[in-house]
């Protein structure tokens, strides 16, 4: 029997089924890559009869996934009706959560935040922080006006590694009972949405990937230095995390330290520029800022302080380059935004240490980057999810 046979045979109808939301996904698809288009557009575009365009444009209209955007008048023939995706047929949760800040945000399907919220972290226990964060989600989608059911999935962004066999996060020694076996599950479930943990270093590498200073990269490393020090590393468009999600965490690379063997990220970190800077002089309540600050005022110890930081994430490139090749190393988190002055010293040390010459630069998108990686990564599962029930599932 041929294999058009086997499609449309009337005794296998879920082959009807599936070959009918296959051309739907198809349409929806090409309407998000590229835009509003005609019926006769879609089929010129897909390869599709017209009367399947139509049918599967009209069962999409009616599931709430595709709309009419406006009317195109060629030149000759007959006005046509133009069609998009309906951006509000579910939406998509981005959690950041920070040791200082915590970052929340509701994206419908175009990826348009339609709120956000941004909080101080003072949580000194798991149990506060899962409580800080199912409130400010509850905040954030009760400012959004959508109705929680309609929040697809979300992305939480973490210190730390995700261990999926043991439901717990590890590594992320700067947030107290983080690592709490069973702790996602359970926030998951008080959220009432589906949850999934990434890294917050690969998450902000896919942000700057996806809407900052990484976007055409063929290989871009993002180093994170904040409380503590970590990578993402994009490859052609795709996080590569390692064998066990461990790719990235540099912070464990072994430091020469003054007494004993110490980590990368004792080193390269925002608590790290304060202790040199108070090594060098400076005293009274530092913080990594308040040492830029003084630094682009002149002040000695300051300036020595944020000299030796560039040595210091010289050699973490250094090591970046001689491992990933990159073409190009991006500089972020909170050390990251004062990278107009670490720019030069990172260069210039550079050059001492290894013949590899990746292009250095600063993060464009700030403090946002984890959260816009986050409700990125979150945008292609909720898409999934949305269709999957408005369309029944295929």
């Amino acid at each position: 029997m041929p294999a058009r046979d086997a499609v449309t045979s009337p005794d296998r109808p879920w082959n009807h089924r599936r070959l009918r939301s296959t051309n739907e996904r198809l349409l929806l698809d090409r309407l998000r890559d590229s835009g509003a288009a005609s019926r006769a557009q879609l089929a010129r575009d897909t390869g599709l009869s017209k009367p399947t365009v139509s049918s599967a444009l009209a069962s999409l209209e009616a599931a709430g996934l595709v709309r009419e955007a406006g009317t195109h008048a060629p030149e000759r023939g007959r006005t046509a009706v133009l069609y998009a995706p309906d951006p509000a047929a579910g939406y998509a949760l981005g959690v950041d959560v920070g040791r200082g800040r915590l970052r929340v945000a509701v994206v419908d399907l175009d990826g348009t935040v339609v709120a956000r919220a941004d909080v101080r972290n003072r949580a000194r226990s798991s149990a506060a922080l899962t409580d800080l964060i199912v409130a400010t989600v509850g905040q954030v989608i009760g400012d959004s006006g959508v109705d929680q059911a309609e929040v697809a999935h979300g992305v939480l962004g973490t210190p730390g590694v995700y261990d999926a066999e043991r439901d717990r996060v590890r590594y992320a020694m700067h947030l107290p009972g983080w690592g709490r076996a069973g702790l996602v599950t359970a926030l998951s479930e008080r959220l009432g949405v589906e949850l999934a943990v990434h890294n917050d270093a690969n998450l902000a590498a896919l942000g700057e990937y996806t809407h900052g200073v990484g976007a055409g990269s063929r290989l871009f490393a993002y180093i994170l230095i904040g409380t503590g020090l970590g990578m993402g590393v994009v490859s052609e468009g795709r996080l590569f995390t390692g064998a066990r999600g461990l790719a990235g965490e540099i912070g464990f690379l072994p430091w020469p330290g003054r007494r004993k063997p110490e980590h990368l990220e004792d080193a390269v970190s925002g608590e790290a520029v304060v202790e040199s800077a108070r090594g060098f002089g400076m005293s009274g309540q530092l913080t990594a800022k308040s040492v830029f600050d003084a630094a682009r005022r002149g002040d000695p110890a300051a300036v020595r302080a944020v000299a030796l930081e560039g040595e210091r994430i010289a050699h973490t490139v250094a090591a970046a380059a001689a491992v990933l090749d990159p073409d190009l190393v991006v500089l972020g988190g909170g050390v990251g935004h004062s990278v107009d002055l670490l720019l030069g010293p990172v260069r210039r040390h550079l050059r001492t240490l290894t013949p590899l010459r990746p292009r250095i630069a600063p993060g464009r998108l700030g403090e946002d980057a984890v959260l816009l990686g986050a409700v990125a990564t979150a945008l292609g599962t909720a898409r999934d999810v949305v269709f999957e029930r408005r369309t029944g599932g295929g």
